[in-house]
């Protein structure tokens, strides 16, 4: 019986040294997602094109970082030019997180005007409003919509 017990002690331990330590933790909704995009947005991309990112600063929670400077995360367009009205602004949502090898999914307030930073060069030179670009490693903003359980 005393040997029978010691296994499962020892299976227990290991099974708890194993588990993800933010497993069991959730960030809240409104938190702020500081994201780096890792290729170009263009605002005649058409809505439902998906981007790669990356968290540009720690989601913390409670004084603990739970998604640490560098998580990959995926994004998509909202709206853009591409769409019927060429009114439409070029808006951006994340729409998953990886955490611990699987993808968890998301939901934030999109970010819109980011052509706002673009429509002048370094050299204060005009460009044109209609097609504009985001650039690759342009950070931006999110809040999330949901909590996030991890």
């Amino acid at each position: 019986m005393k040997r029978h017990t010691l296994i499962w002690i020892g299976i227990a331990s290991l099974a708890f040294l194993t588990v993800d330590r933010s497993f069991g933790i959730t960030v809240p909704a409104g938190s702020l997602l500081v994201v780096r995009t890792l290729h170009g947005i263009s605002s005649i991309d058409a809505p439902g094109t998906r981007f790669p990112a990356e968290l540009a600063k720690d989601v913390v929670v409670n004084g603990k970082a739970v998604l640490p400077v560098g998580t990959k995360v995926s994004g998509q367009i909202a709206t853009s030019k591409r769409t019927h009205t060429s009114s439409q602004r070029l808006s951006v949502d994340i729409t998953d997180v990886k955490v611990g090898g699987r993808s968890l999914p998301i939901k934030t307030a999109s970010a819109v005007g980011l052509e706002q930073s673009t429509l002048k060069t370094r050299r204060g030179v005009s460009v044109s409003t209609y097609s504009y670009q985001v650039p690759s490693g342009r950070r931006i903003e999110f809040r999330l919509a949901q909590p996030l359980n991890l």
